[in-house]
């Protein structure tokens, strides 16, 4: 890491709050390195980071922290940490399109349960690209509202060797099979997809690790491995 922003990207999927990083200038620096880090190899984030000032920023701090000023010295710190906890969401947000900040609106719209309390929590159990991947069809379902395509695309990368399968011969059914053993999680992760995309007129049926035999398909057909349908 060189920049503010790798700090904050590797902050935010580690899952750690940028609020819990505090920036200070560094006494003693490299003019060719915006962190001074103890361990410039460093895997984990530390919760005081020292920031050389004056590799990107020299005209915002020129005067801050001149070696004659010595007074509020405490009161600048605290400036700092906020002026460069600032200029990193910019970093974060330069390069970003109209569509990434829509992506944005939706995931904030989630985490703050105007989409439901159970939403929410939901959102709790999946990581920040998969949650990223459910606000990028919620996004598209907004623009198209093709929302059994869009559930079919969620579960395939969400759980890779997921499958569904549409029965509208009898009744409106989803059949869906997830290639992995019943867990509560994902149990809840999966009712999470479908409480978004699913649409109220289909009924759903769940099967686990087994598939269930489909005739021409051998890997659906192995004795002692097929569910019943």
């Amino acid at each position: 890491m060189n920049y503010i922003w790798d700090l904050m990207v590797k902050a935010q999927r580690s899952g750690k709050s940028k609020k819990g990083i505090y920036f200070q200038p560094a006494k003693v620096y490299s003019p060719y390195m915006e962190l001074s880090l103890v361990d410039i190899n460093a895997m984990h984030i530390e919760r005081e980071v020292e920031v050389n000032p004056y590799y990107r920023f020299y005209d915002i701090f020129l005067d801050m922290f001149t070696l004659d000023n010595e007074e509020s010295e405490e009161l600048r710190n605290a400036l700092f940490d906020i002026m460069i906890h600032f200029l990193a969401d910019i970093d974060l947000m330069q390069g970003m399109n109209r569509r990434e900040y829509c992506i944005r609106f939706v995931l904030k719209d989630m985490e703050e349960c105007l989409f439901g309390e159970d939403v929410k929590r939901g959102l709790a159990l999946f990581n920040r690209d998969e949650r990223e991947i459910i606000a990028v069809n919620v996004l598209r379902l907004y623009e198209t509202g093709e929302a059994v395509y869009l559930l079919k695309d969620t579960m395939r990368k969400l759980f890779r060797r997921s499958t569904i399968y549409v029965n509208c011969e009898e009744k409106d059914e989803l059949v869906f099979y997830v290639g992995q053993k019943e867990s509560a999680e994902t149990k809840a992760r999966i009712e999470l997809v479908r409480r978004i995309f699913l649409p109220i007129r289909f009924d759903t049926e769940i099967y686990w690790e087994h598939h269930f035999g489909i005739q021409g398909y051998e890997e659906t057909m192995r004795i002692d491995r097929i569910a019943l349908y």
